[in-house]
């Protein structure tokens, strides 16, 4: 059975889509951790919500459709090629703030910064600076991470730093956890 049947699409989605494809883009979130984004969203209504790394803005356009008007969206990517795709479809929605820089220089200069939401999608916030992305939900805040199953895309070793991943985040007594063998492989932290 299609698992993808009946599902409403983000009005954007499908031209971001075939930009995705036609730019050669091989790491776009796939539709069902998207919608688990967007029916996450929606449950912190005038939420400050954060995606560190938009490549093309495919799951952006999902987080947007599931937050309400009083919420606001910042997205970091540091590839412009891809970034410019999330702007052209994306750039006119007054609740989003599209960040071209690296995800390490953004996170040290936002540091003190709250968000309720936070998907993790790059190595900044995930592998890298995971201590200091966790530092910046609130009380309540959700954690979310992706490509915790094995993917095709991975570069050797790329296991090895999953599985540490894992095992750092089960260490933390500052996360409630849940991890999914589903779609990608998600892992939902609530903060503490």
């Amino acid at each position: 059975m299609n698992q993808e049947i009946n599902q409403q699409y983000p009005k954007a989605y499908q031209q971001i889509n075939e930009a995705t494809k036609a730019s050669g883009f091989d790491m776009a979130s796939d539709v069902l951790t998207c919608s688990l984004l967007k029916t996450l969203a929606s449950s912190k209504p005038s939420g400050n919500f954060l995606e560190l790394g938009t490549g093309t803005g495919l799951s952006t356009a999902w987080i947007l459709d599931g937050i309400d008007q009083d919420s606001t969206l910042t997205s970091i990517d540091n590839d412009n090629l891809f970034l410019n795709i999330a702007k052209k479809y994306l750039g006119d929605d007054s609740r989003l703030n599209l960040v071209s820089t690296d995800g390490a220089e953004w996170i040290e200069k936002n540091k003190e910064k709250k968000f309720d939401y936070i998907f993790a999608d790059t190595w900044h916030g995930k592998y890298l600076l995971l201590d200091e992305a966790i530092a910046m939900l609130n009380k309540g805040g959700l954690y979310i991470i992706d490509d915790m199953l094995p993917q095709q895309n991975w570069p050797e070793g790329h296991q090895e730093k999953a599985v540490k991943l894992i095992k750092d985040l089960e260490s933390r007594d500052d996360l409630h956890l849940t991890k999914q063998v589903w779609a990608t492989g998600i892992v939902i932290g609530v903060k503490k």
